[in-house]
Parts: C-alpha cells; structure tokens; sequence
C-alpha cells in the first residue's frame, strides 16, 4: 500500500494524495486520517490495500462519502474459491448502487506517466521510470502487464499508460481498448488476455479502435477445443473456442502476437502511423545474404515484394555494374564509398518501385561513421516521399538510433522481426481502409421446436429461411417411398428418420444410389431394421427419400454457439477436406453476402469451387446467399441453438443444395 504514495511522490503527481491509516498519523510525511469519513475532501479516486476481511467495510465506506472510482489491489476473491466469489459479487453490487467504477480487485493497478499518477504496487517502477509515448497497454495480468511495460522501456519504446484488470469484476480489458481508443494521447494499443468476459463489450471495443484508425496488437493465451457438451455437433470438433477468436480479431484488423518480443515489434513499428492499405515492400541491403533472408521472411509473413521496373534496374546497374537491383536491390558495400550513390539506390527504390513499405539492411555499418551522412540521406528521401513507410535494420547505440527514430525511421535490429512487423502494418491498413460490409440478408424469424428436430424436420425450418435442399419426402411404407423415388426418378438417397439419430451413418442408416424400385422398398426394410437393432428406443418416425444430386463440389455449412461471441458460422469444403485438412474458415453471425463470399474465396481449397483444372465453375453466389441466410437464421434463433450442421451441401453450376441437416437445440448456456 505505501508504494502508490512513494511513486506518485516520486514522480511528480500534482493532486491531493490523502492516506488513510486509523494507527498513523502521518504516511510518508503526508498527513493521514483515520477513515474515509475523516477526509477533508472526495477523492476522484481510492486505492483499496486492505486485507480481504475488511475490503466491503471499505467499499461501503468510499460509496457512503461519493467516491466514483476504486482501484482494488486486494485479493482472495473469484480466484480463490466460492466464498471469495460471493464477497466480489457483494462488491460489484455497492460500487453498481454507488455509480462507482472498480478495477480489480486482485489487480496490480495502472498509472500514466504523463500525469504521475502511479496507482500501482508494481515494482517494475522501482527500475525505471516511463518512457514518454503514446502506446498504450492493457492486462489482464499486472505481473504480465508490467512486464511488457518494462520490456518496452528497456528498448527505449514510449508507453506511458498501463492499466491492469485483475479479477475483472467490473472494468474489463475490452472496455480500456475502447476507452483507449477515444484516448487522445494513445495512438497505439497493446493488450494482454486470458479469457474474454464480455463478448458485447470486447466487439464494441475492436469497432471503435478500427474507426478511430488505432492499432490493436493483442496477445491472448490458452488454446483449447470445445468440451464433450458439444460432442453431438461436426462443427464444434473443428471450430475450437481459440480458433474463434482468431476469427473475431480477424473480422477487426487486430494483430494477434505470439510472443512479448512480437507485440513490442508490432506496436513500436505502428507508432509511425503509416499503415498501408496494399502493403508491398522494397528492400536495399548491402549484403546479399540479408537479402535473401528478407525475402524468405517476407514471403512467409505473405508481404508481396514485386520486383523493380526494368528501366530502373538497367539505370540501377549502369551506377554499380556489379549490382543486383530487382528486389532485393543489392546495391553492394560499394554505396559506402560514394554516398552519391546510395542516395540514388534509395532514391529509386522508393519512387521508381513504389514500394508502400521500405526497408535498408546497413547492419553495423550504419552505426559507425556513415551513419550521419546515412541519416542526411534518408531524411532527404523521406521529405520527398512522406507516405511510406521507412524501416531501418541496423545496430547502432541508443543514441544513433534516437537519431534515425528523429527522422521518422522505424529501427529494427533482427531484419526478419522487423519483416512481420511491416507485414502487421498493411493488416491495420486493410482493416482501416475496408469498405462499411453490406447488411445481412432479410430471413424472416423463424421459431425454434422445443427440442431436437429430425432431418427432415430441420430442412423444413431452413427452408422457411430461404435455405434450400434437395427435392425430398418422409415416407411411412415402402410402397411411398417407391412412390417418392419414382416422382424424383432414379438413382435416390435412402435415410432413416429420427431425432434420436442426428448422425445416421453411424449405424449406416444412409444408402446411396439407390437404383431401382425394388432397390428402394429392400432398402426402406434395411434402414427400419437396422435403426431399431443400434437404436431399440428411438422414435423412428420413417424413411426419408432424395433425390441424388450429382456433380459440383461438396461443402460444409455449419454454426456453433460459442460462450462469449454467439453464433459463429463455419465454412469448408466437405469430405477429406474438413475432416482431414480442417480447411475451413469462421465468422461471427450475421453477415451478408460480401462476406460470406469472402469466407467462399479464402479457403485453400476454393480453387475447387472456382473451375480449377476444367471442372465447371461452382455457382458462388447461390452459395454465399445460403451462407449469409444460415447466419441470420442462426443470430435470429437465439441462445437455445446449440449448432447447424449442412453437411454435405453440393455446390452446383446452377444452385447450391443441403443433402443432410442437423441442427441440435439445447438450453442456453450458462
């Protein structure tokens, strides 16, 4: 509790600090009082450093006087055990009565060096001070946000505001990217998290940074799949909780960064506030081996690096014969014995190869003695072409590389860092520049059953959505169903109907090309025989017979109702695809056709759908039109939808068709 005071002390806070200590008179020379009654005035905010036992006296004590904001470092709460839940419970409900905002508790606190208000027991502090910058930094975890803080400030990387979440019993990590995103002084966002509270308020956060043209770099840990609730659905198995997210960062331009080293790349690069929308990338080195390395790096991140145009690669190699200029531009050692001609390497790359992004591999050399002449040049070429973006790997000493940072250069010493760096400044790019998505389809609402459906049953719901299926009839004898096969002509599918069977060929209750009349009444006799032996106490409610589609490609369609986002759409092509190569692509419900025709295309396998290698061409837009209606069906049917399986759905040249469908209801989840 005393480091709060001794920081804010220390580094300059200009407000009122008023302890409260009933067994002291004076704190740290400051006059104490003896409870929040006794103070002469209400604070704009309290540091709550009380053992556990007395933490609600105190927030009841700071709600009676009006104050609206308490930081809570106190811990033994929700991640303790059930009593420890209640109590945080009971002290969200006083600050909630009160209109009083809480952080924590069990959290290490924040503080902005640009005010000196260090409401915080960290002691990364007791190392170093902040380095002025607008990046801004936001935890889940103290120690891990303070880490991040001080690694930043140990590579001389500004960022001056860290807030920390602990508990997160009220103020959440999603609503301090969104408060940053308003933020004046904040220009770039770093955020560290283990798990999402609100999935509402964590959209609405992303939303407003996108608008706000503010980069997110976030770093979210634990990778798990769905649990055995959702066994009864394909899609769960392949649409993990993890892989969800990434989706949702996706959908939002948001960097996801695997490692501390990662982040900080990515968020000191993004302080240039050059963020290319068709990221390219150029690259001068003196050394061919770097050259190459870059490349590899470049082609890895998916940067394109197109080559330089003829008539400046000749130019190029009419000043240095034994040159390599076409991208890499190879200009050689030579450039350092003429400055002249580096300036006129540089000076082509940039406006000759139009490069969006630009990096100089110069290593050592551009710490040493060329580096003021190197800085002279640069600063000339970046005044005649402001726009781009300027990347240095060099290794030079702090000061040198204030210097190139003085001239508006981004410094890296690991060129294939500072490479996926660049590549995550055309990601914000994309994402600012992306035009507003078109609105989802018009579905009229359509009421959920009270359990489970059949097949047949769940074709008939999505068809009232729009959702087509092939032609298709229940039959209770055999005589209907040669009937049906008869009227949809030969060859059919055969299945069993039952809502207690959602996966039929589990008991091989499907049979295809089914040929004949008498093909079609010996099969209806094996389906209902062998429904009753794997199953004795199902409803068995008859045989179901299809028309067999033939040719297009086959597809998965698919929803899962994911605990903090909601419905999630899932797509991939069908058979060894999805099962074996989880080609497949997720996004939050609903959307439009744009997007679901985007999902279509991003695939690796969407070759497939677009006429590769002869095959006729797939009708896209039918397919996205079933996509699209799927996720307002699903965002429409509410908590109770468990999960959507169309599988497999045949995109054909004139149509796409769902063969089979399940769909599971359940209870909402907690």
């Amino acid at each position: 509790g005393g480091r709060p005071i001794a920081y804010m002390r220390a580094g300059g806070f200009g407000g009122a600090i008023l302890p409260v200590n009933p067994n002291r008179a004076q704190v740290q020379g400051l006059t104490a009082y003896p409870s929040v009654a006794d103070l002469p005035t209400v604070p704009d905010a309290a540091i709550l450093a009380v053992p556990a036992a007395h933490a609600l006296d105190a927030m009841r004590a700071l709600a009676a006087r009006g104050v609206r904001a308490v930081v809570a470092f106190t811990a033994g709460f929700a991640e303790v055990d059930a009593a420890g839940a209640a109590a945080q419970a009971e002290m969200v409900r006083i600050a909630r009565d009160a209109g009083m905002r809480l952080l924590g508790p069990n959290c290490l606190g924040l503080f902005d060096g640009r005010t000196g208000y260090y409401a915080t027991f960290t002691n990364a502090l007791e190392t170093g001070w902040p380095i002025p910058g607008r990046i801004g930094i936001a935890s889940q975890s103290g120690a891990y946000g303070t880490h991040v803080f001080a690694a930043a400030r140990n590579r001389r990387i500004g960022a001056s505001l860290v807030v920390t979440t602990g508990n997160e019993a009220d103020v959440t990590v999603g609503e301090l990217i969104g408060w940053m995103a308003q933020h004046p002084d904040t220009d770039v966002i770093a955020a560290y998290i283990e798990g999402i509270r609100d999935g509402a308020s964590f959209i609405a956060a992303l939303a407003a940074a996108r608008a706000a043209r503010k980069p997110v770099v976030l770093m979210k840990v634990g990778r798990s799949a769905l649990g055995q609730a959702a066994a009864l659905s394909h899609t769960a198995s392949i649409a993990g909780d993890d892989a969800v997210t990434d989706a949702v960062l996706a959908e939002f331009g948001v960097v996801r960064a695997r490692t501390t080293e990662e982040m900080l790349d990515i968020a000191y690069t993004a302080t240039a506030r050059v963020y290319p929308v068709r990221n390219t990338l150029g690259v001068l080195t003196v050394s061919g081996g770097a050259g190459v390395l870059i490349s590899d790096a470049a082609e890895a991140a998916g940067l394109p690096m197109p080559p330089m145009p003829d008539e400046a690669q000749a130019k190029l190699r009419a000043l240095v014969s034994f040159s390599a200029p076409r991208n890499p531009v190879d200009a050689t050692a030579q450039v350092f014995n003429d400055f002249a001609l580096a300036e006129a390497f540089m000076e082509s790359m940039v406006a000759d190869g139009g490069y969006a992004s630009n990096i100089a591999f110069f290593s050592q050399t551009g710490g040493g003695s060329h580096a003021p002449a190197l800085r002279a040049m640069l600063r000339d070429v970046r005044k005649a072409h402001p726009d781009r973006l300027y990347v240095l790997s060099v290794i030079a000493a702090p000061d040198v590389v204030a210097g190139y940072e003085a001239e508006g250069m981004i410094v890296h010493e690991d060129p294939s860092r500072a490479v996926a760096a660049i590549a995550a400044m055309g990601t914000f790019g994309a994402a600012f520049e992306a035009a507003p998505a078109l609105p989802p389809p018009a579905v009229p609402h359509v009421a959920l059953p009270d359990t489970t459906p059949d097949e047949a049953t769940a074709k008939r719901l999505l068809a009232e959505a729009g959702i087509a299926a092939a032609p298709e009839r229940v039959c209770t004898s055999a005589n209907a169903a040669v009937a049906a096969a008869e009227g949809f002509g030969f060859p059919v599918v055969l299945k069993i109907v039952s809502p207690d069977i959602l996966h039929k060929t589990e008991i091989g209750g499907v049979l295809l090309g089914v040929a004949s009349a008498e093909a079609v009444r010996e099969g209806y006799a094996t389906l209902i025989a062998r429904a009753r032996a794997a199953r004795p106490q199902a409803r068995i409610e008859g045989v179901l017979v299809a028309r067999q589609l033939s040719g297009g490609t086959e597809c998965i369609l698919g929803i899962q109702q994911d605990p903090v986002f909601g419905p999630v759409a899932v797509f991939g092509l069908g058979g060894v695809f999805v099962e074996v190569l989880r080609d497949v692509v997720l996004h939050r419900c609903p959307f439009g056709v744009d997007v679901a025709e985007r999902m279509i295309r991003s695939i690796r396998g969407a070759p497939l759908l677009l006429g590769a290698r002869g095959r006729p061409a797939a009708d896209i837009a039918a397919l996205a039109d079933m996509l699209a209606r799927l996720s307002v069906f699903a965002h429409q049917a509410g908590p109770r939808l468990r999960s959507i399986d169309l599988n497999p759905v045949f995109a054909l040249p004139d149509g796409a068709y769902a063969a089979d469908a399940v769909i599971e209801i359940g209870e909402p989840a907690p």
